[in-house]
This record gives C-alpha cells, sequence and structure tokens, in this order.
C-alpha cells in the first residue's frame, strides 16, 4: 500500500503524455476546421520516459514561421511555477476533389465536362492554384498542350476571348454626369473584365476594360 500510495503521488506530479497529445489533436481540428476538405491528422509519438511537470493549463501553439499544412509542428507550454515547452510532430492530410485532365487537352480548344474527371486527393501535395470547382473550368481555354491525368491549375487556364485583335468596337467613355459612344479598333485579344486597348478615328490609343458585345467601357 505504501508503494502504492508513492507510484500514485508520482504520477499527479508529473503531465500525463495522452492528454498533451489530446491537446495538441483538439488544436490542429479546430485551427483547420475552415479547409476546404476532409481533414485528417496523425501524431508523432512522445518518449514516456519524458518527464515534465503536471500543469493546470496547457497552451499549444503554432511555432513562428510554421503552418498547419502537411508535415507540421505544433508547440505546447506551460507557463506555471515550473515552466516548459514541448514540440509534437503531426502530419495533416486535406482530402478534396480536384478537376484533372480526362483527355489529352490542346491548345486553344474550350474545355467541355468530357475533358475532365474528379480525383479526391490530399491537398497538401498538390500545387498551388488548383481548381476543385468543375464550374469554373468548362469553357476555358488551355494556354498550352495539357497531358491526361495531370490536375488542372489556374494559370494553365484562360478565359475565352471576346474581342480580337483588329476587331471594330464601340467605345462607352462614362463621367460624372456625362456619357460618350464612339468606335475603334482593338490593338489585341481580350477576355471579359481584361484592359483592352483600342484606337479611336483620331488615332489616339484608350485603354479600356472588355464586355459582350464588342463593348469596351473607359472610365477617364
Amino acid at each position: 500500500m505504501p508503494l502504492f500510495a508513492a507510484e500514485q503521488q508520482q504520477s499527479a506530479e508529473f503531465q500525463e503524455i495522452s492528454i498533451i497529445l489530446k491537446t495538441v489533436e483538439d488544436f490542429v481540428y479546430k485551427q483547420t476546421k475552415q479547409l476546404a476538405g476532409q481533414v485528417v491528422v496523425s501524431q508523432g509519438k512522445i518518449d514516456n520516459r519524458i518527464t515534465l511537470p503536471n500543469c493546470p493549463k496547457l497552451e499549444p501553439f503554432v511555432p513562428t514561421g510554421g503552418r498547419l499544412w502537411g508535415n507540421s509542428s505544433v508547440g505546447v507550454r506551460c507557463d506555471s511555477q515550473t515552466p516548459w515547452t514541448i514540440y509534437v510532430q503531426v502530419d495533416i492530410q486535406v482530402m478534396a476533389n480536384v478537376i484533372h485532365v480526362a483527355r489529352p487537352l490542346t491548345l486553344g480548344r474550350p474545355l467541355t465536362a468530357d475533358d475532365i474527371t474528379v480525383k479526391n486527393v490530399n491537398l497538401t501535395q498538390m500545387p498551388e492554384g488548383i481548381y476543385t470547382d468543375a464550374s469554373l473550368v468548362i469553357g476555358k481555354i488551355p494556354t498550352s498542350s495539357l497531358a491526361t491525368g495531370q490536375p488542372l491549375r489556374q494559370h494553365s487556364l484562360r478565359l475565352p476571348h471576346i474581342i480580337l485583335r483588329g476587331q471594330k468596337v464601340k467605345l462607352n467613355v462614362q463621367g460624372r454626369g456625362f456619357s460618350v459612344s464612339s468606335e475603334g479598333q482593338a490593338l489585341s485579344d481580350a477576355a471579359e473584365g481584361e484592359v483592352v486597348q483600342v484606337r479611336n478615328p483620331s488615332g489616339r490609343v484608350i485603354s479600356g476594360i472588355a464586355q459582350p458585345d464588342a463593348i469596351v467601357d473607359v472610365r477617364p
């Protein structure tokens, strides 16, 4: 009985490793709940031989320069009379549907639903600028040839041009209290919402925003 009591007292003096790990797990899930996808967290182990003074309040944190993405580290500190800090390795996976190329794509041909497929992958291992929404790629134009199986990325697609170089366009110049329309000639291709330069009948080059129906809006 005296030996058992001594072990219980010693156990109460030191921080339980399982509580530290649970604190880290709860912290990671809370901090990543806004991510688009299913978050799966795996933690590294803490050597059970490590003895830390029992802490009434554990404070998890992300180390300076760290990020809760992929292979990461989470710190846990205690600011009691005997302060201490320990770091736990975590592997954070974010599983989500990503748009991939279903068949070889050629430069300049608008994408259709048959050109793409959806794969559930770990976002932390994917390049930046990938698409997770098919509606955002249908109708866009590849800027280069793409092979089957590649994830579609923002820089590899563009909006279709609604104004072509050399095309006659209508210039709408709108200011405070006035509106003037005239014709001009586009000097470059442009998608909707892009800046395009237009030469007016007097030879002056004006920049405006490309709109449907060969209209270019100019804000003086």
